[in-house]
């Protein structure tokens, strides 16, 4: 049995880190994580339902819950398949216009998109570009807090484009760390043609 410890960690980390355990069982088996919250427990529940495992959730006291998944061989194969694709990438393209996700509070919404990022790094099937302008110019540059994971997708094939114009009109044609610069047809054409465009 391998255990995870996911108390303190935020979301999505416990998903990530329960999703890694059960890829490294390399066949049946089970994987237990403690985690801190009921949120953190309904996440986990949904992935085991996704990804075709058994899970059981129990709380042992305040604020400690344990989520224990049994794997069977089926789902171990499922886990490893798209590991071992050649290109990982749909035609999805990412729309980020703002350094921060949804309405509300200013701090929360980083945080917010910052994990969206982050969990962009984590999926089976990533993005086929990510175009970033007006506000979100500033997550390409040097200072981001997201470089470090924008850089992972990039290395994956990732096309990480910024709009040249945002990025002269803050100050930041000298500072941009990632990807590439862009320009409005080109974020208009690939918004045109793409499948699907995410904008969180």
């Amino acid at each position: 049995m391998r255990k995870v410890d996911a108390r303190g960690d935020a979301c999505p980390l416990p998903v990530v880190k329960a999703k890694k355990a059960i890829a490294e069982l390399n066949g049946a088996g089970e994987v237990e994580v403690l985690v801190d919250n009921e949120i953190a427990v309904q996440n986990l529940t949904k992935m085991a339902q996704q990804k075709g495992c058994r899970s059981a959730a129990e709380k042992l006291a305040e604020r400690e819950y344990r989520v224990l998944f049994t794997v069977g061989e089926p789902a171990a194969e499922e886990e490893k398949a798209p590991a071992c694709a050649p290109d990982a990438r749909t035609d999805t393209v990412v729309v980020i216009a703002s350094d921060k996700m949804g309405e509300g509070a200013e701090e929360l919404g980083k945080t917010l998109l910052k994990a969206f990022v982050f969990s962009l790094t984590q999926q089976d099937k990533l993005p086929k570009t990510i175009l970033l302008y007006n506000g979100g110019a500033h997550l390409t540059c040097e200072g981001s807090p997201m470089l470090d994971d924008l850089k992972a997708l990039e290395a994956e094939g990732v096309e990480i484009l910024t709009c040249g114009t945002c990025l002269n009109f803050y100050g930041l044609t000298e500072k941009l760390a990632v990807g590439g610069v862009t320009n409005m047809y080109v974020i208009a054409e690939k918004m045109l043609n793409a499948g699907n465009v995410v904008k969180p």
